[in-house]
């Protein structure tokens, strides 16, 4: 059987455009308890039934007072005033202030009725007949943090759509809730193909390999807002594959690894013909050239290339975006640097690169070995981008690094 070469390739940027244009962000809901809302999405907004604080509360350790009562204090002339009270946190005071009173306050405890301000502890003093001494001026509202100061009754805390930070898991906690609506994470069924394939703990035969992109495709998904459904490795036949489709029809996504390049056993083109419909087969990139996507059943299919360093690039490069959106979490943004490169790259022209690299002392060596070999990855702190008019990238040049 001849080889079937690629019919065409297409550049990076409509590839990326025809997968934004095929997501189909989740829908389904679940709710879950507070304590595992943290890095899910609000299916839903969260509106508080309670002002917050639900009291006027002390915003400092001193004293409640009657602002008009300290008009004109200071050092040399400190306002009088009677000690009626001391309050505690989750205290409420049966004593009113009067005029000419005050009542000793901890930070964040009830403001008893009659008080408008708090005068902080270091500008008073006690003195010996029950009395303090107030030196400076206080004015209404001062050091006293107002009911629904920070939160009304009624208040939305957290949109439908927005990621549950640590600060909005806290505020649905100072709002009393315990359980939250939020997006289910995508359902990604994950295998490789090949005959040569076999799964980490079993003996090699000659000729065998142990399954790769299976593991390093389940820490991208998982890492990105996915639930990966691993699968065993599927041997190199139209049937076989059809099979395993089928098996993964109860995914959001499934992702291939193997069986999309030109040689004569590369089946997984007429697998999907026969289950679905191609969006693309080949890329302009390097590595990943082999990437395919379809829709099988109504469900997005990734044919990732078999070479583990082609099939993680392209994981970083088109899955995680593609995922993200699918589990409506925001885009990803790697952190990035520029830096010059160590040594001079040359590139293939007509090919968008992703090359590897390691930064030593602030400077980006390659570290691209091969698309099979997984260490161009696994050695690597990042990848610089050379686009596809570019055939040179000379030693000493700016690069800009993104990290992985």
């Amino acid at each position: 059987m001849p080889m079937r070469p690629f019919a065409s390739t297409i550049t990076l940027d409509e590839a990326r455009r025809r997968l934004d244009a095929s997501v189909r962000p989740i829908t389904r809901v679940e709710r879950v308890p507070l304590e595992a809302a943290a890095g899910r999405v609000a299916a839903a907004d969260v509106v508080s039934p309670i002002d917050v604080p639900p009291f006027a509360r002390s915003a400092m350790d001193g004293y409640a007072v009657v602002a008009a009562d300290t008009s004109g204090a200071s050092k040399t002339a400190p306002a009088r005033l009677r000690l009626v009270d001391r309050i505690y946190t989750a205290r409420v005071s049966s004593v009113a202030i009067a005029p000419g009173s005050c009542a000793e306050i901890a930070t964040g405890a009830p403001l008893p009725a009659g008080a408008d301000a708090v005068v902080m502890v270091e500008e008073t003093a006690k003195n010996g007949d029950g009395n303090v001494d107030v030196f400076a001026v206080a004015h209404p509202g001062q050091n006293v943090g107002r009911r629904a100061g920070d939160i009304a009754a009624g208040d939305s805390v957290v949109a439908a759509g927005d990621l549950f930070t640590p600060s909005r898991v806290g505020a649905v906690a100072a709002i009393g809730g315990t359980a939250v609506d939020v997006f289910e994470r995508p359902r990604v069924a994950i295998l490789s193909t090949g005959n040569e394939i076999v799964e980490p703990g079993r003996p090699l035969a000659p000729g065998q390999i142990y399954d790769v992109n299976r593991f390093t495709l389940e820490a991208i998904v998982e890492a990105h807002g996915g639930i990966a459904e691993a699968r065993r490795p599927v041997e190199d036949t139209v049937d076989a594959l059809i099979g395993s489709l089928d098996g993964c029809a109860g995914a959001d996504l499934i992702v291939f690894s193997g069986g999309s390049s030109v040689g004569e056993r590369d089946l997984l083109v007429d697998a999907i013909a026969a289950r679905g419909q191609m969006v693309f087969h080949g890329i302009a990139v390097r590595p990943g050239k082999p990437t395919a996507f379809a829709i099988i059943g109504g469900t997005p299919f990734f044919g990732m290339p078999g070479n583990p360093t082609s099939c993680l690039s392209n994981a970083y490069i088109l899955l995680v975006p593609f995922l993200r959106a699918l589990a409506h979490l925001p885009p990803y943004t790697p952190r990035t640097l520029r830096m010059p490169l160590g040594r001079r790259i040359a590139s293939a022209v007509n090919r968008h690169q992703f090359y590897t690299v390691t930064v030593r002392d602030g400077v980006a060596q390659p570290a691209f070995k091969g698309s099979g070999d997984i260490t161009s990855l696994s050695r690597a702190d990042g990848y610089i981008e050379i686009p596809a008019d570019q055939s040179v990238v000379e030693e000493g040049a700016l690069v800009m690094v993104t990290f992985f």
